[in-house]
């Protein structure tokens, strides 16, 4: 499980075709302080395997099929920037939200715009604009939790297929968004509370109890 605090903006270094997979090539010289073979680690959102590991250096995991047809790794490139983050351990603290590194569809960036031109850009807050896939707007409420790329973070508000979300300084200097174009594809993460609420209201036979009265109702 991940919380979708970054620790560290690793760079895709190579990217390999190992028959009907991909092996991804990622320097990270904070994260393999800390990794070993075997062991998870959710890069942009999206839960990996390290199958090789540097100490100091840098960690590959392959990419299956179902992986590359899910999320952005389809279309990553070497050089990209991708948002790094370690499991989280029992006994700490919770700080964005639960997050599981499993990607239920792509988004694109519409816009990323500074609030204030006033201020520079490592200390003004942002505002950040994308498309998300229909079949998804039920599960993202204004002031619920989203991840995008693995980033925590609040809904600010929602029209249609459209989520915007602020970005406060440290997240858009800790983590890929300042490398991001218009048009970037990202993977998101709805709010996996809300899928259980839709699953348990399914199974309950003849209840008039929907999603979508939940979400009219505040819950």
């Amino acid at each position: 499980m991940f919380t979708g605090l970054i620790q560290e903006v690793g760079t895709v270094v190579a990217i390999k075709r190992r028959g009907a997979t991909q092996r991804l090539t990622v320097a990270a010289p904070e994260s393999t302080r800390a990794l070993k073979f075997g062991d998870s680690i959710a890069v942009s959102g999206v839960c990996l395997t390290a199958v090789e590991v540097s100490l100091g250096k840098s960690f590959s995991a392959d990419l299956a099929q179902e992986t590359l047809q899910r999320t952005s790794f389809a279309q990553v490139s070497r050089a990209a920037s991708v948002n790094l983050e370690l499991p989280m351990r029992s006994g700490e603290p919770l700080g964005g939200h639960i997050v599981q590194g499993h990607v239920d569809g792509i988004g694109r960036l519409l816009s990323l715009e500074r609030v204030s031109q006033e201020e520079a850009a490592d200390s003004a807050d942002w505002w950040l604009r994308i498309t998300v896939p229909a079949e998804l707007t039920p599960y993202i409420v204004e002031k619920g939790s989203i991840t995008i790329d693995g980033i925590s973070l609040t809904v600010a508000g929602i029209e249609g297929n459209e989520v915007s979300v602020a970005i406060i300084p440290h997240t858009y200097s800790a983590t890929n968004l300042r490398s991001l174009t218009t048009g970037s594809v990202l993977n998101i993460e709805v709010d996996v509370v809300a899928k259980y609420a839709e699953k348990m209201l399914q199974t309950r036979s003849g209840s008039n109890i929907t999603l979508e009265r939940l979400l009219e109702e505040g819950f």
